[in-house]
């Protein structure tokens, strides 16, 4: 076998580790957030939050083009344009920031009660803390993958660090849509 040969067998086998471990990781963090999920029924039953359902959407709308970004900065560097991934991967972290201005920024600072404020601030501003601390080392991932991308570290045979900051994006994505109708849309005033 060649060089060449063993060097891609033994670049593949670990990158083959290094997905199992990400996905054990969602695993585990699937069940904080779960716990987070459920102490929100648990705590407030049907209780509508009566939060800004207009700035609750455009967040919501901010990360899902977010993650459309994420996903095409993952196909440009499969493709090797290079210009199209980097470009994909700063309106990205763009969009990440602006979701975070608007949830802890704006959200946080209209919301009508605080974080001392019973089982309803604990309760959201965990959740959108917990969701939001996510977002922000989502944000620092991608700046380090940017940083390596304008260095040319990553070609269309080699480019693990897109593929996972990619899908830990879309996880916390995925966190997102499940956390937003349960803070803005279920129950009752």
């Amino acid at each position: 076998m060649s060089s060449i040969n063993q060097t891609l067998a033994h670049y593949h086998r670990k990158i083959t580790i290094n997905r199992l471990g990400l996905w054990l990781f969602f695993a585990s963090d699937a069940f904080m957030f779960g716990g987070l999920l459920v102490s929100r029924f648990y705590l407030l039953g049907n209780k509508n939050l009566n939060l800004d359902q207009a700035l609750g959407l455009l967040v919501t709308s901010i990360l899902l083009i977010s993650s459309f970004f994420m996903n095409r900065a993952e196909v440009m560097v499969s493709q090797g344009n290079k210009k199209g991934f980097i470009t994909s991967l700063v309106i990205t972290i763009i969009l990440g920031v602006a979701f975070l201005v608007g949830v802890v920024g704006l959200e946080w600072g209209s919301a009508h009660f605080g974080p001392e404020d019973g089982a309803e601030g604990a309760v959201f501003y965990m959740m959108t803390g917990m969701h939001a601390f996510h977002v922000f080392t989502g944000i620092i991932f991608l700046l380090l993958v940017l940083r390596n991308g304008l260095k040319n570290k990553y070609t269309p045979e080699r480019h693990y660090a897109v593929e996972a900051s990619a899908n830990y994006w879309h996880f916390v994505d995925v966190v997102w849509i499940i956390f937003y109708p349960a803070l803005y849309l279920m129950g009752t005033l």
